[in-house]
């Protein structure tokens, strides 16, 4: 195959990388938590942990979750924000031998018991502000154990205790809940500290993550992550990452993860590289609150700046945050949705740093392509493929498309999944033969190897980087009694991309947009709920009465 990209790559980038280095994920974080002992690994609301701290924890609810009796590769679910349980906790499930599934602390009791479920998860540590979630459905899962944590766990006696008071009592984000036999997170810690963390042979084959995802059709399903892919996607971004940010020498490089842990990108770019190469991340539990994060980012030098279109839009706009100082930034990753030119041009006016955008799905750990590391400027594409990473633009019948011919993006890597877990028929619809993952998305490959996102091949909306697919919002919409008909598109939004519009055909006519908003908020999380809805008389529809969702799409 041509690899036209190649001649592009800067000094220092290799072509391929070598994924023999490490075995399993687990050995890269234990080798760094050695490593890189006496410096700070995560900082969140003003207290820091070190990596020797981070050890010595992770150890010992990694002993603490051993002696509970799961077996070797059983699925232990983590539900929280950017706290620092977080990185405590993906360390602990890995090193004692388990499988981490993430999930959105914001999902519905729908939601959360399907992912549940679907991955036989037979653990979950979840923070208590959505415990309630959890108690709704936890009879129907196969969850056995259950630990809860706390905004102020690990945040010291007395500010611990203060964050506490002001979550649950001046707040109230803490509803009533009640889980029998649930233990606290801090009395795990201490429980497992006099435990022995017994060695457990995992091998790159192994699973490590099972990441949810729409993929490319209806239903949320695992994307099966196995050591070798996201060791392979960590090496291939810190190699890719050098010509801007030198991680060989001393110097501690500082991330901002503002970005969701539970999210790919976040656990990739942030967690994971950032362990690997000894770096310090600012964790921000809520990025929403923008006059917070910018508080939060005026105490930290920040070096590596990874975010979404949206969240650097709404910082850009901020006129605190144009006070900061930026003489630190070396790179500023845009990743999860598509990155938006008038932003990428105010960001680099503000900060003197060029937005260099990647792209990727849960899929392939995440990374696939990448604009250059030292850019000097928006390129509105996604750049070129990783080292030992290879683009196929394709047709419908899987043959290659000519150099400047629109088709659909296939990507062959060491970081692409194992497969959907437990789902094979899904799996074969988006791998071929020759071991290339298709991945529903039209583009058009330049002469020099980079690619231009144009279309998608399948309905997703793409809500502020997170897939929403327009079955699952149809089928929750057509589950109440006064709706017939549903169909799902998604329309632009300047704040997130794409936000979800529902057409309805009503089976009763007193059905209001209220009613109809107050039920899908029960059942559908944030982002997946309709920002529009218009109710119709009926819907298009093919010759055998499938809903044609295209012909409701605004004409251009």
């Amino acid at each position: 195959m041509d690899k036209p990209w190649l001649k592009q790559y800067p000094q220092g980038v290799p072509a391929e990388i070598d994924v023999s280095a490490y075995e399993t994920v687990s050995q890269v974080l234990e080798e760094s938590m050695k490593k890189y002992s006496s410096r700070t690994a995560f900082i969140c609301m003003g207290k820091s942990i070190s990596y020797a701290r981070l050890d010595a924890m992770s150890r010992d609810l990694g002993a603490w979750l051993q002696s509970r009796g799961i077996a070797a590769g059983g699925r232990v679910a983590l539900m929280m924000p950017n706290i620092l349980q977080y990185p405590v906790c993906i360390a602990a499930v890995l090193r004692a031998g388990y499988v981490v599934v993430n999930i959105n602390p914001l999902y519905t009791p729908r939601e959360l018991e399907h992912q549940l479920k679907d991955s036989g998860a037979e653990a979950i540590i979840i923070i208590e502000n959505f415990a309630t979630t959890l108690q709704k459905i936890i009879a129907n899962t196969p969850v056995k154990h259950v630990v809860v944590a706390a905004m102020g766990d690990l945040l010291g006696g007395l500010k611990g205790a203060l964050v506490n008071f002001v979550v649950r009592r001046v707040k109230k984000m803490v509803p009533d809940w009640s889980l029998p036999n649930s233990v606290r997170f801090n009395d795990v810690v201490a429980q497992g500290g006099a435990l022995s963390l017994k060695p457990v042979a995992r091998t790159r084959q192994d699973v490590a993550f099972l990441q949810y995802t729409g993929g490319t059709t209806g239903v949320s399903k695992g994307a099966t992550l196995l050591n070798r892919n996201v060791v392979a996607n960590m090496l291939q971004v810190e190699a890719w990452m050098q010509p801007a940010v030198n991680t060989h020498t001393d110097t501690q490089i500082n991330f901002v993860c503002a970005l969701p842990l539970y999210h790919i990108f976040a656990l990739t770019v942030c967690n994971m590289i950032g362990m690997r190469t000894g770096s310090c991340n600012l964790l921000i539990p809520n990025p929403r609150d923008i006059p917070g994060f910018i508080k939060e980012l005026s105490t930290f030098k920040f070096n590596v700046f990874p975010c979404l279109n949206t969240l650097f839009n709404a910082l850009a706009n901020n006129p605190d945050f144009a006070k900061l100082d930026f003489s630190s930034l070396q790179i500023s990753l845009g990743g999860g949705m598509a990155t938006q030119r008038p932003v990428a041009d105010k960001w680099m006016a503000l900060t003197g740093s060029a937005i260099v955008e990647g792209y990727g799905l849960s899929e392939t750990s995440p990374v696939a392509t990448c604009n250059l590391a030292n850019l000097k400027g928006f390129t509105g594409t996604i750049g070129l493929p990783l080292s030992s990473t290879e683009i196929a633009i394709r047709d419908d019948n899987g043959a290659d498309v000519p150099i400047g011919e629109a088709g659909e993006i296939c990507i062959r890597g060491p970081q692409v999944m194992a497969g959907y877990w437990n789902r094979p028929d899904e799996t074969a619809m988006v791998m071929t033969a020759d071991g290339f993952f298709k991945s529903g998305d039209v583009g058009i490959m330049a002469a020099d190897g980079s690619t231009r996102i144009v279309d998608r091949k399948k309905d997703m909306v793409l809500v502020s980087g997170f897939n929403v697919y327009p079955s699952e919002i149809e089928e929750v919409a057509v589950s109440h009694p006064g709706v017939l008909e549903a169909a799902v598109i998604g329309v632009p939004d300047e704040h997130s991309g794409e936000v979800v519009k529902l057409f309805i055909v009503k089976k009763d006519p007193a059905l209001t947009e209220g009613a109809l908003q107050d039920f899908l908020k029960e059942q559908l999380t944030g982002y997946k709920r309709p920002k529009y809805i218009e109710f119709r008389t009926d819907l298009p529809k093919s010759p055998v009465g499938k809903i044609l969702r295209r012909e409701l799409r605004p004409k251009t």
